[in-house]
Order: structure tokens, then C-alpha cells, then sequence
């Protein structure tokens, strides 16, 4: 069970007071895109093993959406942060570099 924190209202709870929202920091098509744009949106996913950055909202409670960095094999977070960046916080950036000494930043 995974144990997430919502950076807005700061709540801890289990992932069943959460929902799931894809992958986080990717470009979202929707109407006026053409084929290849939207197929690849909804269809062609990265499911890496290891460190990966999902997006959530906190449903239960506050509503809002949020990102959090998660390892994908051991199921441990790293850490959330706002849905309105564009690339995961400094400190998140830390504590993965911390725990993952052999893992990078990725362009």
C-alpha cells in the first residue's frame, strides 16, 4: 500500500484516498492535435523500472492534483510536490539522488 502526502493540504493517506493520474510532466493532446500527436498521448506510455513521476489527485479530500516520484520496483515514494511545474522540485530531486546514488536527471 503505497502512503502518499498531499503538498497542498499536507494530509497522509493510503493510495485509496487518492487517484491515479498517468505520467506526470508530459505534454497532454487533446482537441486540435492531429492523429499522431493524440494516438501517442493516449496510447504510447513509458512504464520504466525504477524512478518514475506520476500525476494524482488527492480525491478524498482537497481535490486537487499533484506529482509525486515514486520507484516503480520497490513501490517507494520520494516525495510530492505541485501539479503546476514543469519538472520535479529540487528537494524531491535530492531525495531521490540520495536513496538512488546511481540515478540521473533525465532532459
Amino acid at each position: 500500500m503505497l502512503l502518499l502526502t498531499c503538498p497542498y493540504c499536507g494530509v497522509t493517506a493510503e493510495e485509496t484516498e487518492f487517484h491515479g493520474g498517468g505520467e506526470a510532466h508530459i505534454k497532454r493532446f487533446a482537441g486540435g492535435s492531429d492523429d499522431a500527436e493524440f494516438t501517442g498521448y493516449l496510447f504510447e506510455k513509458k512504464n520504466p523500472r525504477g524512478v518514475v513521476f506520476e500525476r494524482w489527485r488527492h480525491v478524498y479530500g482537497c481535490g486537487k492534483w499533484f506529482h509525486a516520484a515514486r520507484c516503480s520496483a520497490t513501490l517507494e515514494i520520494f516525495g510530492t510536490y505541485s501539479a503546476q511545474t514543469v519538472k520535479p522540485s529540487e528537494a524531491v530531486i535530492s531525495v531521490i539522488q540520495a536513496r538512488r546514488p546511481d540515478w540521473q536527471v533525465k532532459p
